[in-house]
């Protein structure tokens, strides 16, 4: 029963994975096109994706962004496996989208996007090293 355990696991964390790069095609895709808040929307769910992926290989799951946020802190920045760079950047995505998607007349500029984004490539490579590893 482990095993299959296992299994189902590692399914869930490659899916996490590929949302986590579709999301960050999309974002490249949404930058070109001028939509600069939904680039950063999907920047940050790149990054959640990724996270998602990682603290479920740790067999954590949150149903809510803060359950996951606060995991990835306390699992990854604070044990030193993420630095405190890393952590920063993702709380600021976060609190960027939330403005982005809930607050009226809040616009972002292109270049800001342009370095978040690259910014995520980072994020998530360094991430993603936590996964193979």
């Amino acid at each position: 029963m482990n095993e299959k355990k296992d299994s189902n696991i590692k399914e869930v964390i490659k899916y996490w994975i590929e949302k986590s790069t579709e999301s960050l095609n999309a974002a490249e895709d949404e930058l070109k096109a001028g939509r600069f808040s939904f680039s950063l929307n999907r920047i940050y769910y790149s990054c959640f994706y990724i996270v998602s992926a990682v603290l479920l290989q740790r067999e954590l799951r949150f149903k809510k962004h803060p359950g996951v946020r606060a995991a990835f802190h306390k699992n990854f920045v604070k044990a030193g496996l993420i630095s405190r760079e890393h952590g920063q950047f993702y709380d600021k995505i976060f609190e960027a989208r939330q403005r982005g998607d809930y607050i009226e007349l809040v616009s972002f500029e292109k270049e800001q996007i342009e370095r978040w984004l690259q910014e995520a490539k980072d994020f998530i490579e360094v991430v993603k090293k936590l996964i193979q590893n």
